[in-house]
């Protein structure tokens, strides 16, 4: 199983990253990361999670599954960076961050990010950023298996 997991402090924020070639429950992963969990802050007053999912479609064609490649260490140079900018934008107790690499099927959970702000604004604010910038920036290369055979993905969908 590989598993990439870093764990930095940016200033005296905590922000967890991890890549997963196993599925994972985003639920239990988040309650794990949580700050109440594993330190005795409690100064958080808003959490924003986001979880995606892989669809069964794309670009009008069923898929069956997909593969998720990505350099270990340049993913999670990009992600760290992603991270770090959100952690200087807004105010924010802690973040943290999953991504599946590998063979990925439909319903299966793909990213898990989660914000923990004493504000919502800044919670919601900071994981948007975070989606959008990783969507957009962080090498993933997709290869979709089809009916037909199979392709690589050439870009991803539109965020904001």
């Amino acid at each position: 199983m590989l598993r990439y997991c870093l764990i930095t402090f940016i200033e005296i924020y905590i922000v967890i990253i991890e890549i997963l070639e196993e599925p994972f429950d985003p639920w239990a992963w988040a309650k794990g990361c949580q700050p109440g969990e594993r330190t005795c802050r409690h100064d958080v007053g808003a959490t924003s999670l986001f979880i995606g999912t892989m669809r069964d479609f794309n670009e009008g064609d069923e898929v069956q599954s997909m593969v998720l490649e990505h350099y270990p260490e340049m993913t999670g140079k990009h992600l760290h960076d992603i991270a770090e900018q959100a952690m200087r934008k807004w105010q924010l107790v802690d973040l943290a961050i999953a991504h599946r690499v590998g063979e990925i099927f439909p319903g299966d959970s793909i990213v898990c990010v989660v914000v923990w702000s004493s504000h919502r604004k800044e919670a919601y604010e900071a994981n948007r950023m975070i989606m959008e910038a990783l969507k957009s920036t962080v090498p993933f290369w997709k290869k979709e298996k089809l009916a037909s055979g199979s392709r690589w993905v050439e870009k991803n969908t539109e965020g904001f």
